[in-house]
């Protein structure tokens, strides 16, 4: 006799349906589980055995084979527990076998029969509805993380007994009410506002420019001056995220592991700041099963690199793809995965290790050669794609005092909005570009004409700092952004002079 359940795999940060089948026959009792399962699937056999015995439900004696298909895509994790315990025990349990047919289980099982909850189960949720599944089973502590999907009944169970018991019909469990809207409004504030920034005028401009334009930026400052602080306040002034890009950031910090029951949905930008210390594959996402890393983490939101020169060079390279592309392909031998990674990227850095190179009041130690090689550890490929490179000096006592810290996070979103509105409607013909910073050379050359004036300054600038190709597309697309924060249709020959000042520090620090 062969019993069907349904479960799921991740593969990268979606999930892909696995039908479990289990048959039995005679001879030595034993259980072989095939279908490319990993260590985690095959020591379930111990677990389902045993959350059988334990919940005190026969088994069979026999062989038992259980076969995972497809069988030629690699399973991972202990989600299959529950799956597997429930096709052993089915046909002597007398579970319907429509209601089988009806419903998606994941869940990982204790000795004693308790499920524990596991990862990606939003992406296990919506791929379970596309199939056509009624219901979904998971562990009554993960439930709530299910719930955020309208469309199919998430049931919460607390063990085996209770999965059975459900599925007969023998006890009646009440379906998770689909909470995306609920928590999309109680989890969409900030507890941090950019008005808590004193001083840093010039900063805080780049920064509003920045996102309004979907542009990259480097804060290059000595210490103490507030690089950090306005660095975690950015997402603040950022659009509100819709409830598909809540649900698209939430998948991803599901499979990453990283929700919990009281945390179990994110409706706010996501801010990633890495220690510099992190592995390519940390940043990046990788493994023997590959899974999100901080770029992808940081997915509709702000990623943030702090002491940009401490980052082990080729860590740093592995960022150019992300930033180009806004995803992240790994290849492993069972197969390619892909993440989302489209990221605002904020870096920020000392302008020599000491921190006081160029400070009037406070002397550098650090000897030329120091500060060279310190200076070149940022490739300049990786500087071409950082559109803005703005300089956070020391805060004097008196901006420090003022009991005014400027603007409100919410009055400068506003005006960030009404810039995002504008590029939504220039680009609304063209797929996966919303904002300047995406532009494609054909879309510069038609949205980015500069007048005489601007072309002499952009001109000059070019010759006397020896710009890149890449630095001048940059530099019109920032241009096109400040024209547009201006609420101007074209682009002046202050909005090119604004858009060159930002890229001084090539020739400041990097000559």
């Amino acid at each position: 006799m062969v019993a069907r359940t349904y479960s799921a795999t991740l593969v990268g940060v979606n999930a892909i349906e696995v039908e479990i089948e289990s048959h039995e026959a005679g001879g030595n009792p034993k259980m072989i589980i095939v279908g490319l399962p990993d260590t985690a699937v095959k020591e379930s056999r111990e677990r389902v055995v045993a959350a059988i015995n334990s919940s005190g439900f026969l088994h069979h004696d026999g062989v038992i084979t259980v076969n995972l298909a497809p069988a030629d895509m690699k399973k991972e994790g202990p989600g299959f527990d529950l799956p597997i315990a429930v096709s052993l025990i089915a046909h002597r349990c007398k579970i319907p076998i429509p209601v089988l047919s009806e419903t998606a289980m994941i869940g990982e099982l204790a000795l004693n029969g308790e499920l524990r909850p596991v990862r990606g189960l939003l992406a296990v949720a919506l791929e379970a509805r596309a199939r056509g599944r009624k219901r979904l089973l998971v562990p009554r502590r993960a439930a709530v993380e299910a719930s955020v999907v309208a469309g199919i009944e998430v049931i919460g169970v607390s063990n085996l007994r209770e999965a059975v018991d459900c599925l007969k019909s023998d006890i009646e469990i009440a379906p998770e009410p689909c909470r995306a809207t609920e928590f999309f409004a109680a989890a969409s504030n900030y507890d941090i506002d950019f008005c808590d920034v004193k001083g840093q005028n010039d900063a805080k401009r780049a920064i509003e420019v920045a996102v309004a334009g979907g542009h990259n930026i480097l804060m290059i400052g000595p210490p103490g001056t507030g690089k950090s602080m306005i660095a975690k306040r950015i997402a603040t002034i950022m659009p509100g995220m819709s409830e598909e890009e809540a649900i698209e950031t939430t998948k991803i910090h599901s499979a990453g592991g990283l929700l919990s029951e009281s945390h179990a949905f994110v409706a706010t930008r996501p801010f990633r700041s890495p220690h510099h210390t992190i592995s390519d594959a940390g940043l990046l996402g990788g493994g023997t099963n590959p899974g999100p890393g901080e770029v992808s983490l940081a997915h509709n939101g702000v990623l943030f690199l702090d002491e940009l020169p401490e980052f082990r060079r080729s860590t740093l390279e592995v960022l150019r793809q992300p930033l180009e592309d806004g995803k992240v392909t790994i290849s492993r031998a069972v197969g390619t995965v892909t993440f989302p990674a489209q990221f605002m990227l904020v870096a920020a850095m000392n302008p020599c290790p000491c921190g006081y190179y160029g400070d009037a009041k406070r002397e550098c130690r650090c000897g030329p050669p120091l500060v060279q090689r310190y200076r070149q550890r940022i490739s300049g490929p990786l500087l071409d794609r950082i559109d803005l490179h703005v300089e956070v000096p020391l805060v004097d006592y008196k901006a420090l005092t003022t009991h005014d810290g400027g603007e409100a996070s919410e009055l400068v979103r506003k005006r960030v909005e009404t810039a995002r509105h504008i590029q939504a409607d220039r680009f609304a013909k063209h797929h996966g570009i919303h904002t300047n910073s995406s532009m494609t050379p054909r879309l510069i050359k038609k949205h980015c004409e500069i007048d005489a004036e601007g072309s002499g300054f952009l001109e000059h600038a070019m010759s006397e700092m020896n710009f890149s190709a890449r630095a001048h597309d940059r530099i019109l697309k920032v241009a096109r952004t400040l024209a547009d924060l201006g609420g101007h249709e074209k682009i002046s020959a202050d909005n090119v002079l604004e858009a060159v000042n930002y890229r001084t520090l090539d020739r400041n620090l990097w000559a």
